[in-house]
């Protein structure tokens, strides 16, 4: 009867110990198996993204990207411009397109056209047109259209601007970069698109669907020409500033700013432009004057005649 008790004494100790251990397996256990499931999504998020983007990347190649493309292909070039991310701002060169008018008096319009076309090759630019015309046959006046390199442009202006008395000058600036970056980001569009039609052609085997798609390729190469011609007018823009210059000689006699004034020929001219004038009014009054002297000479013979008949006849008589 006294044995019971220090048999149970004994084990009292020892359960205290197991049910820590116990409770140490359990968290362990616990922890691993939030661990496994942890790894198992995380794997499981980056295979399906990995088969997105795979899809993603064979989805053009096949004929629903065909469609797609079809439908909304090089007659809509904003549907594919969407697929292509625009390059940011701030990291792209800014395209500006200048303008520039000048109005500037010279006393020799041939002189200051040739100062201008010197300067402006001088700074790297050329003459796009000059056309030079005489008014009113007293003074020259010349219209010169010039390209300028965008850095040269405000030196050329200026030196334009000193040629002579300025009338008038204007000046504009246009910022075309988020359209040079439009247009370039259409531009590879077009060409993806092309190259997928040609794809598409190699893998043709019906005649019908090889006649489509030609007319197709024909669609698209034609809009990525025009996008190509759209580019190089822009870059020919930006690259070169337009300058628009009108030289014009002082209205009045050219004479009147000659330095060595009249000469002997001039004087020469103007007596002989004077008898040629004096002689004329003569002429005009004596061709005024003639049926009065007609009739005046007539009556002054009658008048003679009788008087000659008057004095034979008084002699006879007596």
């Amino acid at each position: 009867m006294q044995a019971a008790p220090s048999t149970r004494g004994s084990r009292s100790p020892g359960r205290p110990a197991a049910r820590r251990t116990h409770t140490a397996l359990a968290a362990g256990l616990l922890t691993a198996v939030l661990a496994l499931s942890g790894c198992g999504a995380g794997g499981g998020s980056g295979s399906g993204a990995n088969a997105e983007k795979q899809a993603a990347a064979q989805a053009p190649h096949g004929k629903a990207g065909f469609a797609g493309d079809a439908k909304g292909g090089a007659g809509s070039p904003g549907a594919g411009s969407s697929g292509t991310a625009k390059k940011p701002s701030a990291l792209t060169a800014t395209h500006v397109i200048r303008t520039a008018s000048l109005s500037v008096e010279v006393k020799s319009a041939a002189k200051a056209s040739a100062a201008a076309r010197a300067t402006v090759e001088a700074a790297g630019g050329l003459v796009a047109n000059e056309n030079t015309e005489q008014v009113d046959d007293t003074h020259d006046s010349s219209h010169l259209v010039l390209r300028v390199p965008q850095d040269e442009y405000d030196r050329v202006l200026r030196e334009l601007s000193g040629a002579g008395k300025l009338l008038s000058r204007t000046s504009t600036a246009k910022d075309v970069t988020d359209e040079v970056v439009d247009v370039e980001s259409r531009i590879a569009t077009q060409r993806a698109s092309v190259a997928r039609v040609r794809k598409l052609m190699d893998r043709a085997d019906r005649l019908a669907d090889v006649v489509t798609l030609e007319g197709e390729l024909s669609s698209r190469q034609a809009s990525l020409e025009s996008l190509l011609a759209q580019q190089a007018s822009l870059k020919d823009r930006t690259t070169l500033a337009t300058v628009t210059l009108d030289l014009m000689e002082p209205e009045g006699d050219a004479a009147a700013d000659d330095k060595d004034g009249p000469g002997f020929l001039d004087a020469l001219g103007g007596g002989w432009h004077a008898f040629v004038t004096t002689v004329r009014w003569l002429a005009m009054a004596v061709g005024a004057a003639a049926p009065f002297l007609a009739v005046a000479g007539v009556l002054l013979v009658l008048w003679r005649l009788l008087r000659r008949r008057g004095g034979k006849a008084g002699p006879a008589g007596d």
